[in-house]
């Protein structure tokens, strides 16, 4: 008889058990990650209700992938850009909440009468919030559209960060009783270099690889691709002391700029979906219920703490950021949990057997029940928002909003410190692709350049190879113009400036000398080798210069292109102070929709929505769709409206949110032009306009008098001096505007 591995049987039974427990978690409208703890829990080693799993370690290996797919997926919906969009904002709500938790946490251990050590692992773990399960929280609530929900991300990722420092910390204390402060550093440094290192050569890579070879690619091949740069992010981030986690994100952060991304995502999504269900699971066999009788106080009041500190010191954090009261509340409300980072710290804990045995199995335990209660707590935001803000005395209010005025003007930087900016930028990215090559790629051109040639070694060649690498990036680094206006606009006209101006050059000059010094050392035996490499790097800046700032600027041209790959014109801000955004939406297969025409459905006249496109499942389009244009299976709709429009089309449509910014319809704009009281547009309703038949373009809103008309009717008549905002092909609308004496804005 043939043996069946236990990995096929347990799996078998935990997916099983699953399929049970998440459809009455369904039934009973409860989160499915719920469901998953609960599977996990009665097919853990603690209850002997069903059969047990038999092989936990490649359950937890499974749940480790679970880990990385779902941190993938994250990155792929919330790409660089979006996150330093909101980095300061993020940044500044992150480090107040675990500031505030790690205090609160160890005041706790020790008013429950627990160790210095447990109190302080305490504070650790339960300053983190989980990704993962916001993340999910978010998706099943079709929130992830929501401009509350950039910043929920952006502090999520900051937290990561902040936790593989705070791991540092920890087992430093733990060890040695002391806090290190060059530990720390080290650290911090080490992951700027590689954040930098990643970003600059992702970017510059991986979306010209997908481009180049997507003709070849089709959705196997397309998958295989992505999961295998996934899984290489994640081992290059653990061999240099990050999580994967982190690794799993960055990866997915790179990709969701290149056109592939919402293919990928597409594809990716089963699998994230098995993997994920296997983590919370896995997440579910630790809990012992035992454990928890016995320490059902302490789970409790861990978990109010956790329920009510989080959302209050991320409240503080985002008021103190500038956000809107009601935006602060929500992002506050989402942050109430802790989960993955919260285990490892435990881990910690229980591997350097500095912690109590309780201490893991509490930890599960507070994040089994705050899972359970965070998407209340998000649904609840809305309304208990809107509750405090009628409550708020006027003088509260009128105040948090002259506050976050004042945070906005805080945020524009002047023309010295948006230089100093870019010159750290530029020195600080290209000191670390210089030494990336010297140490990163010299060794593997000694190997390949051994035994040497013609008399000169293999490491004097590998030297001279690695020299000529770098030197478009000392030149780059040292020499190039930034900001040639603004340099010259402080050198004008702030003589005090001429100083630090001097200095910031020879700092660049300092750094080049320093990369050359380096490459020498590594090397060149002899001593006469940096003067040598000295004089030959002026000799080729000045004759080849013209030459390395033409080859410069097509690397330049490329990493740019590649960075605002899918990147529209009209971008969420400039429809602000509209309050609306594009975003897209698929059709389901068993949506009621499907086969109605758009004059049928009335989407605009019932929520307030216009469709700018359609893409069919088979790669056509249609902009600016008419009425008569109908929905099929699997049609991606590009949506203009408000969040509450969204909303309201979503539960109509019965799909979930999907990220807008991130599209690959390169040719969709959003123009705006003013109407000249000589234009035969004058007079005209816009079904009559020739807008829709002729210039392909959907009429987003109209300003007139001082009075703003979103997505208004086709009988609505056109008038003198109207502003209107047209959505569809740019050079399309351009002409069409142009022959019709239209003034673009």
């Amino acid at each position: 008889m043939e043996h069946l591995p236990d990995l096929i049987a347990d799996l078998g039974l935990i997916l099983s058990v699953a399929a049970a427990t998440t459809l009455i978690s369904k039934k009973l409208k409860q989160p499915l990650v719920l469901g998953y703890i609960v599977a996990g829990m009665l097919v853990g080693p603690h209850v002997t209700l069903l059969p047990t799993v038999l092989d936990e370690e490649s359950i937890n290996i499974w749940s480790q992938l679970g880990v990385v797919f779902l941190l993938f997926a994250l990155g792929l919906e919330f790409s660089f850009k979006k996150v330093v969009k909101v980095g300061g904002t993020s940044g500044i709500t992150a480090l107040t909440t675990v500031t505030f938790m790690l205090l609160v946490g160890y005041f706790t251990g020790q008013a429950l009468g627990w160790t210095t050590m447990d109190s302080l692992f305490l504070g650790g773990l339960i300053s983190m919030s989980s990704t993962t399960i916001i993340a999910r929280a978010l998706d099943e609530l079709g929130l992830k559209t929501q401009t509350f929900a950039s910043v929920v991300v952006g502090v999520l990722v900051i937290e990561d960060i902040v936790a593989v420092l705070l791991l540092v910390l920890l087992s430093s204390l733990a060890v040695s009783n002391h806090f290190s402060g060059g530990a720390m550093l080290w650290e911090l440094g080490k992951l700027g270099f590689f954040l930098i290192l990643w970003f600059a050569a992702g970017v510059f890579l991986i979306p010209s690889l997908l481009a180049r070879t997507r003709k070849l690619m089709n959705d196997e091949t397309l998958l295989i691709v992505a999961v295998a740069l996934c899984l290489t992010m994640v081992v290059l981030a653990v061999n240099a002391g990050f999580s994967a986690a982190l690794g799993a994100f960055i990866m997915g952060a790179l990709l969701a700029e290149t056109v592939q991304a919402e293919r990928i995502e597409h594809l990716v999504t089963p699998v994230k979906d098995l993997f994920g269900a296997i983590f919370f699971i896995s997440v579910g066999m630790l809990l012992d219920p035992a454990m928890l009788v016995q320490h059902w106080a302490s789970v409790l009041l861990l978990s109010a703490v956790v329920v009510i500190g989080q959302p209050l010191s991320s409240f503080a954090g985002a008021l103190m950021a500038g956000l809107p009261l009601k935006r602060a509340v929500r992002v506050a409300m989402s942050l109430s949990q802790i989960g993955e980072f919260s285990f490892i710290i435990a881990t910690l804990g229980l591997t350097l057997e500095v912690t109590s045995g309780f201490l893991y199995p509490i930890a599960v335990a507070v994040s089994a029940v705050t899972t359970f209660t965070t998407p209340y707590m998000i649904k609840a935001a809305g309304p208990f928002a809107d509750w405090l803000e009628q409550r708020l005395p006027p003088r509260w209010k009128a105040a948090l909003e002259r506050y976050g005025h004042q945070a906005d003007q805080v945020k524009e930087t002047s023309a010295w410190h948006k230089l100093l900016r870019s010159y750290i930028i530029n020195l600080a990215v290209f000191m670390v692709l210089c030494l990336s090559i010297v140490f990163g790629l010299g060794p593997v051109l000694t190997a390949l350049l051994n035994p040497g040639f013609m008399g000169i070694s293999g490491h004097s060649l590998a030297g001279m190879a690695t020299f000529l690498l770098v030197l478009p990036f000392i030149w780059a680094m040292s020499l190039r113009r930034i900001g040639r206006n603004a340099y010259r606009q402080l050198w004008v006209g702030k003589r005090q400036l001429r100083g630090p101006l001097v200095v910031m050059e020879l700092v660049r000059v300092a750094a080049a000398v320093v990369v050359l010094a380096l490459l020498v050392s590594v090397f060149f035996s002899t001593g006469w080798a940096f003067a040598a490499l000295l004089v030959l790097m002026i000799v080729a800046v000045v004759v080849f210069r013209q030459r390395l700032h033409h080859f410069y600027l097509r690397m330049e041209d490329r990493f740019f292109r590649n960075l605002n790959q899918r990147e529209l014109s009209m971008r969420r801000n400039d429809l602000a102070p509209w309050d609306m955004h594009l975003s897209q939406i698929r059709v389901k297969i068993n949506s009621g929709v499907i086969g109605h025409s758009l004059q049928e459905l009335a989407l605009r006249e019932q929520y307030g929505v216009n469709i700018a496109m359609i893409e069919r499942s088979s790669g056509h389009t249609i902009t600016a769709p008419g009425r008569n244009d109908r929905l099929f299976p699997g049609d991606n709709l590009l949506v203009i409206g408000t969040d509450s429009q969204m909303a309201q089309l979503q539960k109509a449509l019965e799909v979930p949110r999907a990220l807008a910014p991130n599209l690959a319809k390169e040719d969709i704009r959003m123009k705006r032009f003013r109407i000249t009281p000589q234009s035969p547009l004058v007079g005209l309703r816009i079904h009559d306009s020739g807008l829709r038949d002729q210039a392909h373009a959907m009429v987003a809103g109209i300003e007139r008098d001082g009075a703003r008309i979103m997505n208004p009717e086709g009988r609505m008549q056109l008038q003198a001096n109207d502003v209107v905002w047209l959505v569809g092909n740019g050079e399309t609308i351009r002409s069409f505007m142009e022959q019709r004496a239209a003034i673009r804005e």
